[in-house]
């Protein structure tokens, strides 16, 4: 399986969709899938029964997933694409339009 350019945590920004141009930060990553988990991002509605755990049911507002391929994670405030290299015998990421090192 290839290795994901971003992760948990990471700051991103939406290239495609109803929510374009939109930044949030990763909630959660679906490896199975190539999807990423946005916060406030592809917000959709779900209704839910009354259980034990949600008294009173109802409409809740969750974040839907996206496809991996329509973020791009943000660096120094502007989008970037990402890549990897060994430094010191260690494979870090770097964005390309900078060439500094992420993590």
């Amino acid at each position: 399986m290839a290795t994901l350019k971003i992760k948990r945590g990471d700051l991103v920004k939406v290239i495609a969709g109803k929510d374009k141009d939109k930044e949030g930060k990763v909630i959660a990553i679906n490896r199975k899938k190539n999807t990423v988990l946005v916060e406030g991002i592809n917000m959709i509605t779900k209704h839910t029964k009354p259980s034990m755990a949600n008294q009173q049911g109802g409409i809740v507002h969750q974040e839907g997933p996206i496809h991996i391929s329509n973020v791009m994670y943000v660096h120094k405030g502007k989008a970037t694409r990402v890549g990897f290299k060994m430094e010191g015998g260690k494979k870090v990421r770097f964005a390309k339009s900078t060439g500094e090192v992420i993590d």
